[in-house]
């Protein structure tokens, strides 16, 4: 049941974070979705709290895709900030060193969440002189003024600023506790072009050597790749002020159009209840939380609660996501172990792609619904619950593919149910001992069926005895 965004047949809504609301999804081309989503600074492993815009996003492109749409999805690495400066002054390396390093390995990481690739990684250092283009450009419309090196958007040139987080600029100046530097004509000015300081990279411009500010980065990107008018602009709830504010007013104030149609942001990760954070010991890279818990049960962790929402991260939570994954696993390999000892005829029960259809239909309802991948899980979980009833070695190869085929249809769209990397040993060695196992125990060798089950478990070869035959398994 495969939507077609050319047949203009999508009641999809989504929460858009400019109008506070839920809203018709109506993109700027009928066919085709341009959506950018902000990326991680690239001075260190990523942490769980950027896997969730990882996951939320990847999954929302997915299920874009699987409605028929064209999707131009962009997704930046930030590869000059503080952070990556004084890592790589620490270790006595470039900072391009260090934001390679990384980059590397969030790519890495990325992949092991089964997060597709995106259309476009730009990086910014390979973008400065667009950089340097929008910057003169704001500067020439009045919007932006230098002032000893250092470039500034002037926000009271712009009436609408604030009109995304909700901020009006008077309160903004009278809650500033920051003291006014001497360049900025307005408390709430912000830095488009820093000058060059001891130690630091730098680039060559009209207001001398320097670097751009943050703010500035993801608008050039997201006009250069995908246009002036973009359909959707993502990131952490985390972003919304002042990073996506000041994206809206240089872009808008630039290029004269409304930037992004619909703003989406993701809810925040606390551990344990509590906010993460460095310097109350709860902060966890994926790569440390992937030793003990595999990246699929994260990913599946992820998408068990609405994406706008808070999720709690803990070690009961974690548990609680693997063995609800495990239910949908075992079926999946229930049904790719029947298939490969089924006949052509058999006893078939075709009520249960009725009822199949019922719970897809729920299914795509939960999802157009602003994406809601909590509710969708539980269709999966009726999904599943009917196979389990209504399959056995007595159904036909064609009855067992058919259904296989309907659970990887909804189990796709959210990227669960995947490889994410190799067992130490091929499938034909594994079947290989799994026969010689059958064969010792049919002689009733049950000390040398348990040291290969033993064997096989230490190379993280799980085996199930079933009424069906052995399945194994990845622990």
């Amino acid at each position: 049941m495969k939507g077609d965004a050319k047949t203009g047949n999508i009641n999809m809504k989504l929460y858009n974070t400019l109008t506070r609301k839920k809203e018709e999804f109506i993109p700027l081309d009928e066919n085709k979705v341009k959506m950018y989503v902000c990326g991680p600074t690239v001075y260190d492993y990523i942490h769980i709290g950027n896997a969730r815009p990882y996951v939320v996003f990847d999954t929302i492109r997915r299920y874009l895709e699987y409605k028929g749409y064209e999707v131009t999805y962009v997704q930046n690495f930030t590869d000059v900030d503080d952070k990556i400066i004084k890592r790589a002054n620490e270790e006595g390396v470039s900072m391009e060193v260090i934001s390679n390093r990384y980059i590397e390995e969030a790519l890495k990481d990325a992949k092991a969440l089964n997060v597709k690739q995106p259309s476009y990684a730009p990086r910014v250092t390979n973008e400065i002189k667009e950089i340097i283009e929008m910057i003169q450009t704001l500067i020439e419309k009045g919007h932006a003024y230098e002032k000893n090196g250092n470039v500034f958007f002037d926000t009271k040139s712009f009436s609408e600023y604030g009109k995304l987080s909700g901020k009006k600029l008077e309160e903004l100046e009278i809650g500033s506790r920051i003291k006014l530097d001497e360049a900025k004509k307005n408390e709430t000015d912000f830095v488009l072009w820093k000058p060059k300081k001891e130690g630091e990279p730098a680039w060559e411009s009209p207001w001398g050597e320097g670097r751009p500010g943050w703010h500035i980065e993801c608008s050039v990107m997201a006009k250069k790749y995908l246009g002036e008018e973009i359909d959707i602009h993502a990131g952490g709830e985390d972003l919304v002020f002042p990073h996506h504010e000041n994206e809206v007013a240089q872009s808008e104030c630039c290029n004269e159009k409304q930037f992004a149609k619909y703003w989406l942001h993701n809810g925040f990760i606390n551990v344990d209840n509590e906010k993460m954070s460095k310097s109350k010991g709860n902060f966890f890279t994926v790569r440390d939380i992937s030793k003990s818990i595999p990246y699929d049960v994260i990913r599946f962790f992820i998408l068990c609660g609405h994406y706008r929402a808070p999720i709690n991260f803990s070690k009961e939570t974690l548990e609680s996501s693997k063995k609800s994954l495990d239910r949908i696993k075992n079926c999946h390999k229930n049904l790719n172990h029947l298939i490969a000892n089924a006949k052509e005829q058999g006893e078939d029960d075709n009520s249960l792609f009725d009822e199949i259809e019922k719970h897809k239909k729920d299914f795509i309802e939960e999802m157009d619904n602003d994406f809601n991948t909590a509710n969708a899980i539980t269709s999966i979980f009726e999904i599943v619950r009917l196979i389990n009833s209504k399959v056995s070695e007595k159904s036909s190869k064609s009855y067992l593919e058919k259904a296989l085929s309907e659970l990887l249809e909804l189990c796709n769209i959210l990227g669960i149910l995947y490889e994410y990397e190799e067992s130490s040993i091929d499938k034909g060695e594994i079947q290989e001992l799994i026969n010689k196992r059958q064969e010792a125990k049919k002689n009733k060798d049950y000390k040398l069926a348990d040291e290969i089950r033993d064997s096989l478990k230490e190379k993280g070869i799980l085996l199930q005895d079933t009424s069906a035959g052995v399945i194994w398994s990845k622990i």
